[in-house]
């Protein structure tokens, strides 16, 4: 796990300077302490902050190929580098390091463009061709690893944070207020938008292709499922095939993300996905596990005792972080510092902590559960989308809504809510099956309730631009071919997972301790299996992520495998006012803060902060304002008032600088 930053003069021509590379560097270079390399070859510049975790000696980046032609700094893993090796050996290409970095710049060299369909991994690396000057930037399926770019007069600026690209001079941090409102909605930007104006992510599964007379950005892997139009198979496959097949996916995907030269460990929620991670390195592996977990002092949030259990069952060296608010509001601002846009959630802020104590007790490398619930239809928003398309057929029904008693168990007061209420709430858009997003609509327009408390210039830049957040979801051709669960599933992964979980609640935090999260339920072998399962092995009645729980039977307690899911996540509103409240927190909520910065009405900001302080609730949607508004705040007093001059590169650590010309 590293940071990559870089620069393309294409348009000027000139050689970036070695300073301006390090600069870059220097702003992420907690994303990889343990050594620095940087390439300069004519109008290009390559730089590399390594986290050493595979071949520790050897692996220094930039790598180049035998003849120097090609050269690649990368950010990640791959997991089958092993296999490929092999394969591009029998190839005549030789090796001189033992690192999988390695494997990229010969598989480039070899099959262009198409290496990427070969790799297992996640990843962000961009590959600096010589012989015809042209950059190769790349980043894997689902977007585990970022990169983000943007162009100053033609020339291409790159890096793993955005934070590396605003190093430089010649750019400047901008809030768009179309990607604001977009977080207010989906609680992420879409891609390719960014919170700044002019800074793009690579999206997941793209690859971009720089000349100098050339800039192309290109799909290479989409999200698909089967046409739910076609015929069924004559002689289906049996329960025992799917879970035959599943089991030894998920076992070799556990065993090949403990490739590495350092110590692994593993994030322990007390629930299923991340227990029967645990569960599978204890039994099919020689590895000697240690796990480690969140627990809130607040009793709505905790689920420390199924952790605790769960480490007991499997004999685990277990170690835990306890969450208090106070806690959560103070290293708020260090959170989004690193995160990098405004959050409706305050969920990231214990995985922060978590990730500094798994640093803390020598680790670099985690094993987590995420993917499950998208793949496999693990979120009550899966369930809640099957209950209200039954519903709406007999919309007129008084037994049907009772089913919404049985969900949202986590949401305070919902699920002991009068049945007419629960009814009222879950009414909206009942019969507009045709909307592309129906499984959604309901989140996402309560979702925009919170823009109310925008300011009239921001609502003016909205009208004026005339963009709808709803309208901007892209959805590919084939969406409407599949079924109702595997649209659902298609918006929470292109837009939740990528944009919001393995972001800021994934590699953001972790990498601000130099943590890397290594995730089994998304190597692209399980992920194309999920997507090929019929529905009801997902979703069977309301019995959420049915195969998976078969597995769990197979590794876990019964008190872990049978519990319903919980999604995980952290308190908002008393993180930020309570006996301890934060300094920071009073400053830029005060009336005189949210005016000069313009983003909010300091009238409605001012009337929440009152409901806030004087109440033990203040519903969900006041939590994600409140959240959403410091956040913001945050973000502007972090990158436009107060952005820093990047430190000095540690000299000492500085291990490889090449120049040019490799011709």
């Amino acid at each position: 796990m590293c940071g990559i930053a870089g620069v393309f003069n294409r348009a000027s021509g000139k050689p970036p300077n070695e300073d301006q590379l390090r600069r870059m560097l220097a702003m992420i270079s907690h994303r990889g302490p343990d050594d620095f390399g940087i390439l300069l070859d004519g109008p290009v510049g390559l730089g590399n902050a390594r986290l050493s975790i595979i071949d520790l000696s050897g692996g220094h980046q930039p790598i180049a190929n035998e003849d120097g032609t090609l050269w690649v700094v990368f950010n990640g893993e791959i997991f089958n580098y092993v296999e490929l090796r092999l394969e591009l050996e029998a190839l005549g290409h030789r090796f001189t390091t033992e690192s999988d970095t390695e494997v990229l710049v010969h598989l480039y060299e070899e099959y262009g463009p198409q290496c990427l369909s070969r790799l297992n991994g996640q990843f962000a690396f961009a590959i600096w061709n010589a012989r015809d000057e042209s950059l190769f930037l790349a980043r894997d399926r689902l977007g585990v690893r970022p990169v983000f770019y943007t162009m100053r007069d033609g020339d291409l600026l790159f890096g793993s944070e955005i934070k590396a690209i605003l190093a430089d001079p010649r750019v400047r941090a901008e809030i768009d207020p179309v990607t604001l409102d977009q977080i207010f909605t989906f609680w992420s930007p879409l891609s390719p938008r960014t919170i700044f104006k002019g800074v793009e992510e690579l999206p997941p599964g793209h690859y971009l292709l720089a000349r100098r007379n050339e800039f192309t950005v290109r799909r290479y892997w989409e999200i698909d499922f089967p046409d739910a139009y076609e015929p069924v198979p004559t002689q289906p496959r049996s329960f025992n095939d799917y879970f035959e097949e599943f089991s030894n996916l998920l076992v070799d995907a556990a065993r090949i993300c403990l490739r590495a030269d350092v110590p692994v460990g593993a994030y322990l929620s007390g629930g299923l996905d991340s227990s029967v991670i645990a569960s599978i390195i204890q039994n099919h592996t020689s590895n000697r596990l240690h796990t480690f977990s969140i627990a809130f002092n607040d009793t709505n949030f905790d689920e420390s005792l199924f952790q605790r259990q769960m480490a007991n069952f499997l004999g685990t060296g277990h170690r835990v972080v306890e969450a208090t608010h106070e806690d959560i509001g103070r290293v708020f601002p260090e959170v989004i510092w690193h995160s990098e846009t405004p959050l409706m959630r305050t969920s990231p802020a214990p995985m922060f902590m978590l990730s500094k104590l798994v640093r803390e007790c020598g680790y670099k490398v985690v094993l987590t559960g995420e993917g499950a619930d998208e793949f496999l239809a693990g979120y009550d928003i899966f369930k809640e989308a099957k209950v209200r398309r039954f519903w709406a057929r007999q919309p007129g029904s008084k037994w049907r809504p009772r089913l919404f008693q049985r969900l949202y168990p986590d949401v305070a007061g919902l699920g002991q809510g009068h049945p007419a209420l629960l009814a009222a709430f879950f009414q909206g858009a009942l019969t507009e099956l045709d909307l592309p997003y129906y499984s959604h609509a309901i989140r996402w327009r309560n979702n925009r309730r919170a823009c109310r408390f925008f300011s009239p210039t921001v609502r003016a830049e909205l009208a004026r631009q005339s963009v709808a957040a709803l309208d901007q979801v892209v959805y590919p051709p084939q969406f409407a071919r599949w079924g109702s669960l595997e649209r659902a599933q298609f918006l929470e992964i292109s837009i939740f997972l990528s944009q919001y979980l393995l972001a800021a609640q994934g590699d953001r935090v972790a990498m601000a301790h130099s943590i890397e999260g290594r995730y089994p339920f998304l190597d692209v072998r399980v992920v194309e299996f999920c997507n090929r399962l019929p529905s009801n092995l997902k979703l069977r009645g309301l019995t959420e992520k049915f195969l998976l729980k078969q597995i769990g039977r197979k590794y876990l307690p019964r008190e872990i495998w049978q519990r319903p899911k919980r999604p995980y996540r952290a308190p908002i509103h008393r993180s930020f006012f309570n006996a301890q409240t934060e300094g920071y927190v009073r400053e830029l909520l005060s009336p005189e803060q949210v005016a000069r910065t313009g983003w909010f009405d300091p009238a409605a900001v001012g009337q929440l902060v009152a409901k806030a302080q004087q109440k033990n609730t203040i519903g969900e949607t006041g939590d994600m304002a409140l959240v959403g508004i410091i956040s913001t705040q945050l973000l502007h007093h972090h990158f436009i008032d107060h952005f820093p001059t990047p430190p000095p590169l540690p000299t000492d650590r500085l291990v490889k600088v090449c120049r040019g010309p490799f011709r």
